[in-house]
């Protein structure tokens, strides 16, 4: 696949999606988050596809935000468009039916923390910035900031960020939970792609269940949550790929899933 602002590899199992404006930081405008769902749309229908990596080009940036100069036209009328649109094509990303893993270089702020918050975790070059400035634009987070950062880290800290502005260097963000990991930036894609294999190597329906669960338990009681888990969890012992795990813990072997 072709794109202009996108580059995708894919490493058997696992896909990289490169985020590649570098002169401009790689910041959000319409064409690249056009891009954006349509590579996630690609990768979501790929079966040989089972982990993702998303990161951004070269060792500035992940994404340092919107295009500015696209939004400052907005009204009423467009910026709900704009909102809602971006908020889509998170979403897409967020409920994708594999792991995605967003491996951030440097600043990812505004949208670009956005997008971050919407892949199912972070980890974080030494380098990296988080930050939701957009107070200081006179506008609040649109692309799911003002929701995904409190699910994530707590609503009192989330407030603080976003009312201030303020930006989260990689260590705090490792203290606020925001990342799981911080590494040397040289060593952020292979640590990623390590972590990636690891989980692409696990059953996949395993995965794509455990993902449907704890995504639903946004939205869930905790009532509801639980009878949602066991119903997901009777899927799960329906598979082969169970059959297998089960047989090769009690035999002491080595399982050999089929991803079925």
């Amino acid at each position: 696949m072709n794109f202009q602002n996108i580059l995708l590899e894919e490493k058997g199992s696992v896909a990289i999606v490169t985020i590649n404006r570098p002169d401009k930081l790689n910041a959000l405008n319409a064409v690249l988050i056009s891009e954006l769902e349509t590579v996630f749309s690609y990768l979501g229908e790929k079966e040989d596809i089972r982990a993702v990596i998303l990161t951004g080009s070269g060792e500035k940036a992940f994404v340092a935000g919107a295009d500015i100069s696209e939004i400052n036209s907005l009204d009423m009328i467009s910026g709900k468009e704009f909102a809602e649109k971006g908020q889509a094509v998170f979403s897409l990303i967020e409920n994708l039916n594999k792991p995605v893993i967003a491996a951030v270089n440097g600043f990812a702020l505004g949208g670009g923390c956005e997008l971050a918050l919407a892949c199912h975790f972070r980890i974080a070059s030494e380098n990296a910035k988080f930050g939701l400035p957009e107070v200081n634009l006179g506008i609040i987070p649109g692309y799911g900031g003002t929701q995904r950062l409190p699910r994530v880290i707590g609503t009192g800290k989330a407030t603080e960020y976003i009312l201030t502005g303020y930006y989260i260097d990689a260590d705090e963000a490792m203290k606020t939970g925001l990342v799981n990991h911080v590494f040397p930036l040289n060593d952020l894609l292979p640590k990623a792609l390590e972590i990636a294999v690891k989980i692409a190597a696990k059953p996949h329906h395993a995965v794509r269940l455990a993902l449907k669960a704890i995504s639903a338990s946004n939205d869930l009681g905790l009532h509801k949550g639980l009878s949602f888990e066991a119903g997901l969890f009777a899927l799960a012992c329906g598979t082969d790929d169970f059959k297998e795990g089960t047989s090769a813990f009690l035999e002491k072997r080595k399982p050999n899933f089929k991803h079925k």
